[in-house]
């Protein structure tokens, strides 16, 4: 029978709480089993992505799995309690299903939207994109959803083992039918009236404080402001009001992006001639790549404690398509030749610029033991948009 009754389970809720059951233990092991690897080498790296991407699919699983069960569950009659006249135990039970079913949703759901809050590796292995609708790239976003899933984990792994405990009394102290209902269908007790408000009321506060330690606790010190962008300005030169210096690259097949914060630029431009120099100077430390930032300001890649600064000096002309910015970027104690195209629109004394260019990090010796592009891709996209004004 696949409907509940006033006695038994039907085979679909019993399928559902199995199926459930796999789902989350698996998340939480391959989450677990993550935390132990290195990331050291490529084979690692690439090993930690892959884990953590079954950790994420998995965890989505789980969490569409367990709304069906719950939806199913809120449809159907819940079995009768086997052992009425205990009333408290019979309370704490149906609480701690309520905060088990409040676990199953809370936890995976955190976790995606923090995936959806970050730009990093380890994607979501499916074909119906990667970030939740409605949730912004964002390191507050993701701070307090890693916060949320960190805590409900605890909740969940406290479910969890009261509720082995539970049916292993019902098992060994109690010898009755309680786990036969679940796992094999098995009618038992007497049909009445039961339940109350109490237990998923208990529960939904339980997760209101869980969600609201997470999302309006303080995380410590708020970071200060990143610096603005500023150009020094000199009779025929242009100080930048503002400005966004934005690198693009693919890593485990996913699209990743950041940005530089605190640049400087320099820049002369003369209309007449359509000509002129700008030198920018880049602080390393200032890139921001979501949950991938740590990596990429290590040695194997921009090593930033060695090389803090990358600057960018070019020459400005007329090209066959527009205007270009063609000089050297000196980045990782590398100095590289680079074009970049831009276009310029000025009125008046306000002039407004963007423009592209493709790197290849293997260029500045990024990424040595990333032989090929599996885990991270050769090609970064940089991407610069600005807005400045003449020189008085």
């Amino acid at each position: 029978m696949i409907a509940n009754t006033a006695t038994s389970y039907g085979s679909l809720a019993r399928s559902l709480h199995w199926l459930t059951a796999l789902l989350i233990l698996s998340a939480i092991g391959l989450g677990l089993y993550a935390g132990t690897l290195p990331a050291t080498s490529d084979a690692e790296v690439a090993r930690l992505a892959g884990v953590f991407s079954l950790h994420k699919t998995i965890g989505v699983a789980a969490f569409f799995t367990a709304l069906l069960r719950i939806v199913w569950a809120l449809a159907q009659p819940r079995p009768v309690p086997l052992h009425p006249e205990r009333r408290l135990e019979t309370l704490a039970a149906e609480g701690m299903h309520w905060a088990l079913y409040g676990a199953m949703l809370v936890m995976p759901l955190s976790g995606w939207v923090y995936h959806s809050a970050v730009a990093g590796f380890a994607p979501i292995l499916w074909p119906f994109g990667q970030a939740l609708p409605l949730v912004p790239l964002s390191e507050a976003v993701a701070g307090a959803a890693k916060a949320v899933h960190h805590t409900s984990a605890l909740v969940l792994y406290a479910a969890i083992g009261l509720h082995v405990l539970g049916a292993l009394k019902h098992v060994l102290v109690d010898r009755d039918a309680t786990l036969a209902r679940m796992a094999r269908g098995v009618s038992a007790g007497t049909a009445a009236r039961h339940g109350s408000l109490a237990a998923p009321l208990a529960a939904l506060l339980v997760w209101a404080a869980v969600i609201g330690l997470g999302v309006f606790a303080p995380a410590g010190k708020a970071p200060e402001a990143a610096p603005a962008p500023v150009a020094s300005a000199s009779e025929s030169g242009w100080t930048v009001t503002e400005g966004t210096l934005g690198i693009a690259l693919r890593q485990m097949g996913a699209s990743v992006s950041g940005s530089f914060t605190g640049w400087t630029a320099e820049i002369d431009y003369d209309e007449a001639t359509r000509t002129g120099a700008v030198r920018v100077t880049i602080p390393v430390a200032g890139l921001v790549l979501g949950s991938v930032t740590p990596q990429a300001l290590g040695p194997e890649f921009f090593d930033a404690e060695t090389h803090p600064t990358a600057v960018f000096s070019a020459q400005i002309a007329e090209g066959a398509g527009g205007l270009v910015a063609t000089g050297t970027l000196d980045l990782r104690g590398v100095t590289v030749p680079v074009s970049l195209p831009f276009t310029l629109d000025i009125a008046g004394n306000t002039a407004t610029m963007t423009g592209s260019t493709t790197l290849d990090r293997r260029d500045y010796g990024m990424g040595a033991s990333y032989a090929d592009e599996t885990t991270v891709g050769f090609a970064v996209q940089v991407d610069v948009a600005l807005t400045a004004v003449r020189g008085q």
